[in-house]
């Protein structure tokens, strides 16, 4: 197939990455993690950028010999057969879908301040709208608009950077040296090992949708040498702004005064009297918010489509053209419905199912990698000029279990229990669906 988006470069399949992972899980919901774990949290997401280059390099090095548009389930497919290509499509794309509902009801909320006629659900149904139709325009024109939105986020993120080195070093006008401020009565790990285990699925709920460097592959001009590029660029720049924003941040407001409703960085440049930043970075979330909108739905189109191609998905989704109008239409109705479920669902009901969106990534993550150790066990290293996955397979092994041991310490964090539930419910929801479709196919 042809597609139009054939010219993605190194640095557009970049920007369209970190448009996707940068959002509101970190501009917002780091604050859960950075309570959980206190200073430790610096460890935390240095510990999560390691567990991301594995996953990414085990990818890659699949994607540079295999550039097929359905990226990790479709090699999952070929290493474990069409069930669990099944079901792991289908479970990524599901928790994905409430990922982007929820983060539109949070685009909502803000723009509720400015247009406060206009009703939550109307709000919430035209921001969906509006990212799935310019979804319809092209990975390539799509790459352009990513790029400008992903660059205000990352420039955000320099800025709070140097306003807080600013603050802590008394650089700032009118203002004296914090130093290390309120670390000076933080203890490393205020509530032990376990909230350092708890807070990891946050962290990589922060860093999650890099995977769309896969599934956006086969729109690249040469995947071989693009794809290694755009993952060096993307986990590098992830990996330094995140430790070194959270680092600053430490100093500026005590972990406990930090809250799920409030943006940490909104929070620690108020309480240190630069309101004005605040309100910029109010701003930038919005921007976040609905660049990780535009980029999730381009991967979930990509995702449809390939479902759709190998029989595993409603016949009317498919289509061959350069763009998947319909596999993007698709996921934008569905994006409706699971808003849908946020204001008409008992609130209870609706988190609950919300919160298996971290786990059906990391089950992802971890197909990933065991889809990897198959590939490789069958075809060898790849050629030494292609991207490859150094260390393989002790590398591999230590993703794998740091994955299994963020799976089973989800309890120990409230409400990331039920998302640990939920996420089971889908495996074994979508696993059912398989049967009944196989068996269906075989009469």
């Amino acid at each position: 197939m042809n597609h139009e988006g054939k010219g993605l470069s190194a640095l557009g399949l970049t920007m369209m990455a970190l448009g996707t992972v940068v959002g509101g899980s970190f501009f917002l919901g780091s604050a859960i993690a950075i309570k959980a774990s206190g200073p430790s949290v610096v460890m935390a997401y240095i510990l999560g950028g390691g567990i991301v280059y594995f996953i990414l390099f085990a990818l890659s090095e699949m994607t540079v010999a295999d550039p097929a548009p359905g990226s990790f389930r479709t090699f999952a497919q070929e290493a474990f057969g069409p069930g669990v290509g099944f079901v792991v499509g289908w479970v990524y794309w599901t928790g994905l879908i409430l990922a982007m509902s929820s983060e539109a009801t949070a685009v909502a909320l803000f723009f509720r301040l400015w247009f406060p006629r206009i009703s939550l659900p109307i709000l919430g149904s035209i921001i969906i709208v509006a990212v799935t139709l310019l979804n319809l325009l092209g990975a390539k024109r799509l790459s352009k608009l990513e790029s400008g939105l992903a660059a205000i986020k990352l420039l955000a993120i320099v800025g709070f950077i140097v306003l807080a080195l600013g603050l802590i070093s008394g650089a700032m006008p009118h203002t004296s040296s914090i130093g290390i401020g309120a670390l000076n009565n933080e203890p490393l790990m205020p509530e032990g090992i376990s909230g350092f285990a708890g807070s990891m699925l946050i962290v990589m709920f922060t860093y999650a949708g890099f995977e769309i460097i896969g599934l956006a592959a086969s729109e690249t001009a040469d995947p071989h040498h693009i794809v290694p590029k755009a993952i060096n660029y993307t986990v590098c720049t992830l990996v330094v702004l995140y430790t070194l924003s959270i680092t600053v941040l430490l100093p500026l407001i005590p972990t406990n005064n930090l809250t799920e409703d409030v943006s940490p960085f909104v929070a620690a440049l108020e309480s240190n009297g630069i309101g004005w930043a605040a309100d910029a970075i109010n701003i930038v979330l919005v921007t976040a918010i609905l660049s990780t909108m535009l980029a999730a739905t381009f991967g979930l189109g990509r995702m449809m489509r390939s479902l759709a191609e190998e029989g595993c998905a409603p016949s009317f989704v498919k289509d061959n053209t350069d763009v998947p109008y319909k596999g993007i239409i698709f996921s934008g109705v569905a994006m409706l419905l699971g808003l849908s479920l946020s204001f008409f669902l008992p609130k209870k009901v609706y988190l609950f199912l919300l919160s298996s969106g971290g786990f059906s990534l990391l089950f992802t993550y971890l197909v990933i990698l065991a889809t990897h150790h198959v590939f490789r066990r069958r075809k060898g290293s790849p050629a030494k000029d292609h991207c490859q996955l150094r260390g393989f397979p002790y590398t591999s092994f230590i993703a794998i279990c740091a994955l299994i041991a963020i799976i089973v310490s989800m309890p120990l964090i409230p409400g990331q229990g039920s998302g640990l539930v939920a996420g089971l419910i889908f495996i074994a929801f979508y696993s059912v669906c398989y049967m009944i479709s196989k068996h269906s196919k075989n009469k």
